[in-house]
């Protein structure tokens, strides 16, 4: 009911919950009290995987089925006890991020639409030396589950080789996670290329399931995504609530679990009870903060060279003129096509549909991995481009570039450069 409210006593505080019987999970009817309750449930754990960080909020103040939008700055009317610290970005913007340390703290956030958390690498004591290694994987399409844990336990194998203790979690939705605690003592460049070097060393010992291919259309396997290590960049925390209709949980695991795990077992309904029972698995990460020194040396033997970060949001400036072929500073080697720029994903898959209604000769040709659609950062939300590579169609029958099916342009709804 619009205008209800319900105010909750959390950690000595009086945390007031608007709306509180709106439904954020339409298809298992899971509304926004439930899901303030589902995180008090896991509060330490919540807290843990964001304590003292900056956080950019990514708000679903109408539930899965609206339009999230990302919110760096805090919002001015919030209580006294909300803390912030100011980031800078590489783009030279700045904004005052909020920071959790507490269960009340963190329902606050909540109560603003937020599911999934989504802090930065580094602690608001000290913004130039991040405390964490992150490891991302992220299968491309086709890809089965059994190939993400083969690659999670790989990682983990590779991780302690080189003197870092992995904590693994479900991704809530296709992918896994590692994270590592690290001590703060180096840079985000010399981080990101340590990650660099282990997405290397694990594309070199599994080729046929693994790969370190920035590119989406030169990947195969699951992507050990080292660039969540940039600068900028967040990644959903443990316990976080990902927006997918049942609900599944960023959930952290016992090692002895990922072989045989699912990541459909853990919902916002579901991993309470399972908390309950076993705490959390992750309770010991800050008790271990590891070494980069031999992944560094690593990539000093290997004379990496990391690719260029790339940032959250797109170029400011006039739109590109096409000529022939998707936009953009890189021509790729294989042969792409840009079907569609859109604000929405179901729109930019419509018009996907379009395409491929008009070349039924080539739709047989294409495996699942040919489809590239890409969730492009915009300044407050996301936007999606698909492209599709015709490298498994035969020359004589590749279609040419044509006029997108959508042409959405973000920079001119922006009416301006970035922050």
């Amino acid at each position: 009911m619009a205008g209800s409210k319900e105010v909750l006593q959390i950690a000595g505080r009086e945390v007031a919950i608007s709306s509180p019987e709106k439904v954020y999970f339409p298809e298992i009817g899971l509304t926004k009290l439930e899901l303030v309750h589902y995180f008090i449930a896991v509060a330490d754990g919540a807290v843990r995987g964001v304590y003292g960080r900056p956080m950019a909020l990514k708000r679903h103040v109408n539930g899965i089925t609206g339009e999230a939008f990302y919110q760096k700055r805090a919002p001015e009317n919030r209580p006294e006890w909300i803390e912030t610290v100011q980031l800078r970005y590489p783009s030279g913007g700045v904004a005052d991020e909020i920071v959790v340390r507490d269960a009340a703290q963190l329902a606050w956030v909540v109560n603003l639409g937020c599911l999934d958390l989504h802090p930065h690498l580094v602690r608001a004591e000290d913004l130039e030396h991040p405390d964490e290694l992150r490891v991302d994987l992220d299968p491309i399409p086709g890809v089965g589950w059994a190939d993400v844990r083969r690659v999670a336990l790989l990682c983990h194998q590779v991780l302690e080789e080189f003197g870092l203790t992995g904590w693994p979690k479900t991704s809530g939705s296709r992918g896994f996670h590692i994270f590592c605690r690290i001590t703060p003592q180096w840079t985000h460049a010399e981080v990101r290329k340590a990650a660099y070097a282990l997405a290397l060393e694990v594309e070199r010992r599994a080729p046929d399931i693994a790969t370190a291919q920035w590119w989406k259309e030169e990947r195969r396997g699951v992507f050990v995504d080292y660039n969540q290590n940039a600068k900028d960049h967040t990644t959903a925390s443990q316990y976080s609530v990902r927006p997918v209709p049942q609900a599944w949980v960023s959930t952290p695991l016992h090692w002895d679990e990922v072989a045989d795990c699912e990541p459909g077992w853990y919902t916002a309904r579901t991993v309470p009870d399972r908390y309950a029972a076993i705490g959390d698995p992750s309770a010991g990460i800050d008790e271990s903060p590891g070494s980069l020194a031999a992944l560094l040396e690593h990539a000093a033997k290997l004379k990496v060279k990391v690719p260029a970060a790339r940032t959250r949001t797109a170029p400011p400036g006039p739109p590109r003129t096409r000529v022939g072929g998707p936009t953009g500073r890189r021509r790729s080697s294989m042969p792409l096509i840009e079907i569609a720029k859109a604000k929405g994903k179901d729109e930019a898959m419509a018009g996907l549909d379009r395409w491929k209604a008009r070349h039924p000769d080539v739709v047989p040709h294409l495996e699942p991995a040919d489809i590239l659609v890409d969730s492009m950062r915009g300044r407050s939300s996301a936007w999606y481009r698909i492209r599709v590579n015709l490298r498994h169609v035969p020359q004589a029958q590749r279609p040419a570039q044509e006029q997108l099916e959508v042409d959405y342009d973000p920079v001119a709804e922006w009416g301006g450069a970035p922050e």
